[in-house]
């Protein structure tokens, strides 16, 4: 058996943040689940919807592993990453590390870890290893979902070279934290002023505030948009509130680090976004409460409702960022 010693496995609420959290602490960084999530400039909005899809998606993060890249750059951290389409050469990348005494990071499709509570193929999941032996692999996953758990080396392959939406070639990563790297302090307002930009200023109308108000105008359709609105409604619910965001879509965790940081910086803009974050976070959790209640109702004046608030949120967060951005 293979083991990364003196490991702290503890898992969080979000699946990539929890991973980092782990590569992090054993290169001797300790950070909060919200001030990995913040300084990485992970919030973010997303609607998505196409013909080819049963069911539109709402997203509350930036995409699979840019958090990460995110994360690495803002704090200066050494960050290998590895992609390949030989199984072989995959495992390889992954042993040797661990065989050296050092966690690794991958990125895989939830759907066939032996451990996963809801069979949904997802490949954008990310999980730590910090061991195998011959049948079995051990890694570190959501608090949710187990904590330090294991799965079969046979299915994490196939988690590993699964394809199609949010997926990679085989992805796995180390980090090294060098003994230059900038105070995670010193980078609060980076971070902040770069999810604020980006958030504000999207490319397309799906994205940051322009798309919390697209979700506000479709929203309300969406019991004439699903073929099954008794499950696609909740499942949609439960997505935004329990499916690893931290609850109201990512909102919690943001909201955290705004209030971690107005602990540390005393700045009136910092403050007016927390504020008004704590205000975005309650009004999520509202909205994923109608969505199931219309779904399990059949009640539009539910999504009306929530249409309503989407609205109001949109405002909201736009304020927020635009104080956010003024740090």
């Amino acid at each position: 058996m293979t083991m990364v010693k003196d490991l702290d496995v503890r898992g969080m609420q979000h699946c990539e943040t929890t991973a980092l959290g782990v590569l992090l602490r054993h290169a001797g960084l300790d950070l909060s689940e919200p001030a990995l999530f913040g300084l990485g400039s992970g919030l973010s909005f997303l609607y998505w919807d196409s013909k080819a899809m049963g069911f539109p998606f709402l997203g509350g993060r930036v995409k699979p592993f840019e958090l990460t890249r995110n994360l690495a750059a803002e704090l200066g951290l050494e960050l290998q990453v590895r992609e390949t389409t030989s199984a072989r050469k995959a495992w390889q990348d992954v042993a040797g590390p661990l065989d050296a005494g050092r966690p690794v990071g991958l990125q895989l499709d939830s759907y066939h870890l032996d451990y996963f509570s809801t069979k949904v193929h997802f490949g954008g999941h990310v999980v730590a290893m910090y061991g195998y032996d011959e049948q079995d692999a051990y890694l570190v996953d959501t608090a949710a979902q187990g904590g330090a758990v294991s799965t079969g080396l046979a299915g994490l392959a196939r988690a590993r070279a699964e394809r199609g939406p949010m997926t990679a070639r085989h992805r796995s990563f180390t980090i090294t934290a060098p003994g230059n790297a900038p105070s995670p302090q010193d980078r609060i307002i980076p971070a902040i002023k770069k999810c604020a930009h980006a958030f504000l200023n999207p490319p397309i109308a799906n994205l940051g505030d322009r798309g919390i108000e697209k979700a506000a105008k479709e929203v309300p359709k969406w019991l004439r948009r699903s073929a099954n609105p008794q499950e696609d409604l909740p499942r949609a619910a439960v997505l935004m509130e329990k499916a690893g965001t931290g609850g109201a879509l990512f909102r919690n965790l943001y909201r955290d680090f705004l209030a971690e940081s107005a602990q540390l910086i005393d700045n009136s803009h910092l403050r007016t976004g927390h504020r008004l974050y704590s205000e975005a976070a309650t009004l999520w959790t509202q909205v994923a409460g109608l969505v199931a209640t219309a779904g399990e109702s059949g009640d539009v004046e539910n999504l009306e409702q929530a249409g309503t608030i989407l609205h109001e949120l949109a405002r909201i967060e736009r304020d927020a960022m635009r104080a956010l951005s003024l740090l």
